[in-house]
């Protein structure tokens, strides 16, 4: 969520083979452990990531992206962009210093809670029915019946079916008459719920905001953020993952006192 209008190299790459041959390292040993099926080489990814440009939908109040080129092969010999962008832009992570004086901000977040087995809560049929839609308690223990306890250090993401309005921005924030947008969330009791009684790294969605689209409080950010844990918003690509057995990769923003900023969040399994 977020815009100012609410609160004001190279790495080596490594072959597939190669990863899996590795395998996760030390920092991964704790997620891989919780995942239901400990050591299994994974044979699926899905990039949870939207493309950014100047196109994207924005929270109101945040201005669009610019990319400026800079340099060109053809004629300086290499190519290169300057970006200039709000961080809380297209896929993009919420740190907890994002709503809380003092919260940690993201590049100090613990390496470790940025691999964390993923649960997929799925509630599109109630949110084609009500935009208004908000993940509940009820719903939390309806995907524990079907799939089990969610498990220590997990990642908790809202499916609500909202990425297919993505390329229009328009609808994508469904402000009515009167400027109040509309879209699903997470609930303040199912935040509560999630940060007392369940051990969560942190949560996402596929809207704009952690809270749904009338909220004037932004309690479940507040809730959320408070606990420590962070948000992932504007997730893409949550059909393509199974509700459970996943494992989240975060490419987190690093950039000193960062309130937030664009991600590559990405699925195996």
């Amino acid at each position: 969520m977020c815009a100012p209008l609410v609160m004001e190299q190279v790495a080596r790459s490594l072959s597939r083979r190669a990863f899996l041959g590795a395998g996760l390292g030390l920092l991964a040993g704790q997620a891989l452990a919780q995942a239901p099926v400990p050591g299994k080489a994974f044979r699926q990814a899905a990039d949870l990531t939207h493309e950014l440009s100047p196109e994207i939908p924005l929270f109101p109040g945040a201005e669009p992206m610019r990319i400026t080129t800079l340099v060109t092969v053809r004629k300086d010999g290499y190519y290169g962009n300057r970006l200039d962008l709000w961080e809380h832009s297209g896929t993009h992570m919420d740190a907890p210093a994002h709503f809380v004086e003092g919260g940690l901000t993201a590049e100090k977040l613990p390496l470790g809670s940025l691999i964390a087995p993923l649960a997929v809560v799925d509630i599109r049929e109630k949110a084609a029915r009500n935009p208004d839609a908000q993940v509940t308690v009820d719903d939390l223990l309806a995907y524990e019946r079907r799939h089990g306890r969610l498990p220590r250090g997990a990642f908790v993401a809202m499916h609500s079916g909202w990425e297919a309005r993505w390329r229009d921005p328009k609808a994508f924030l469904n402000q009515d008459a009167g400027g109040t947008l509309h879209f699903p969330g997470f609930s303040p009791e199912a935040a509560e719920f999630l940060v007392r009684e369940r051990e969560i790294v942190g949560v996402g969605v596929d809207t704009l905001s952690l809270d749904f689209g009338p909220s004037k409080d932004f309690k479940a950010h507040l809730v959320f953020l408070g606990a420590g844990k962070y948000g992932l918003e504007n997730l893409a690509g949550l059909a393509q993952v199974p509700p459970s057995g996943a494992l989240l990769f975060v490419g987190a923003p690093k950039h000193r006192g960062a309130s937030g900023g664009p991600v590559r969040a990405v699925a195996v399994w």
